[in-house]
C-alpha cells in the first residue's frame, strides 16, 4: 500500500535464525511430556474447542437425568452406569459430552464416589484437588509458550546483529546493494517483533481462554454433584450448576424447562 517492494520482508536466513532459536529454546525448556504439553496446546490454538451454549444445555440435561435417577432410586443405581460411561445409554444420548475427556472422566469419577458413599467434604477435596491439577497442566504450557513469544524481539536483533555483520563487509559495494543488505537485516528485527505480537503472543492468549472455559464447563459439573451430595432436590442443583456459565452463555430457566420436560415426556 505504501509502494515499497513487498518481496523485501521475505528474507528466509532471517526467518530460519529467529525461529529456530525460537524452537531450540523451547525445545530445552520443555522436556520430556511436556514437550508434548506445548505441541497440544499450540495446535489448540488454532481451533475452538471452548464449550458453547448448546454444550452446556446437554451437560445440563445429563445431570438433571442423573439426578432425577437418585432421587428415584437411589444413589446405587449409578453404580452400572458410571461403570462404561461409554456404553451407558444415559451417556450416549450426549456426544458433546463423551468427546470432552477430561470432562467426562471428571463427572464419571465423581459419581462413582458417590456410588462408593464418599461425603461431602471429602467430594469437594477431590474436586478443589482435581480442578488445580488440570489448571496447573494446561497453565505450563502456556507459560512456555509466552516465555518463548517474549524472547522473539530479542532473537529478531540477534538475527539483524548477524545480517548488519554481513553488511559490513559488503561495504565496498554500491549504495544499492548496502542498502539491500541493511534492510535485510532490519527484517530480522521486523519478524522478531510481529511473531511475538502478532502470533504466538494471540495463540497463548487463545490457548488460556479455552482453558478457562473448560474450567468453567467442569465447574458446573462439580456445582451440581456437590449440592446433590448435600441432598438438594434436582431443580436445585441444577440452578446451582447453571449460575457457574457466562450470562452470555448461560441458558435460560425456560430454555431448561423446555428441555426436561422433553426429557420427561420422552
Amino acid at each position: 500500500m505504501a509502494g515499497g517492494p513487498f518481496l523485501v520482508l521475505i528474507q528466509p536466513s532471517e526467518f530460519v535464525v529467529i525461529a529456530g532459536a525460537a524452537a531450540g529454546a523451547l525445545i530445552v525448556s520443555a522436556p520430556g511430556k511436556v514437550g508434548r504439553r506445548v505441541l497440544a496446546a499450540f495446535r489448540k490454538g488454532f481451533q475452538s474447542a471452548a464449550p458453547q451454549r448448546g454444550d452446556y444445555i446437554d451437560l445440563l440435561k445429563l445431570l438433571y437425568q442423573v439426578f432425577q435417577l437418585v432421587r428415584r432410586e437411589g444413589v446405587l443405581a449409578l453404580e452400572s452406569h458410571v461403570m462404561d460411561v461409554q456404553q451407558s445409554e444415559m451417556f450416549r444420548k450426549y456426544p458433546s459430552i463423551l468427546k470432552r475427556h477430561e470432562a467426562l472422566v471428571f463427572l464419571s469419577e465423581g459419581l462413582r464416589q458417590m456410588v462408593d458413599g464418599c461425603t461431602v467434604d471429602e467430594l469437594t477435596q477431590m474436586f478443589d484437588a482435581e480442578l488445580e491439577t488440570l489448571e496447573s497442566e494446561e497453565h505450563q504450557p502456556i507459560s512456555l509458550l509466552r516465555a518463548t513469544g517474549d524472547a522473539l524481539p530479542g532473537l529478531g536483533i540477534v538475527a539483524a546483529v548477524l545480517g548488519i555483520i554481513l553488511t559490513m563487509g559488503q561495504l565496498n559495494g554500491t549504495p544499492e546493494e548496502i542498502g539491500h543488505h541493511v534492510a535485510a537485516a532490519l527484517v530480522g528485527t521486523f519478524l522478531g517483533i510481529l511473531l511475538c505480537y502478532g502470533v504466538l503472543g494471540p495463540i497463548a492468549t487463545s490457548v488460556e481462554m479455552q482453558a478457562q472455559a473448560n474450567t468453567r464447563y467442569l465447574t458446573v459439573i462439580k456445582n451440581g454433584l456437590l449440592a446433590a451430595a448435600r441432598g438438594a432436590n434436582p431443580a436445585i442443583a441444577i440452578e446451582l450448576a447453571r449460575r457457574a456459565i457466562f450470562s452470555d452463555e448461560r441458558p435460560s430457566g425456560e430454555e431448561l424447562e423446555k428441555a426436561f420436560a422433553e426429557l420427561r415426556s420422552g
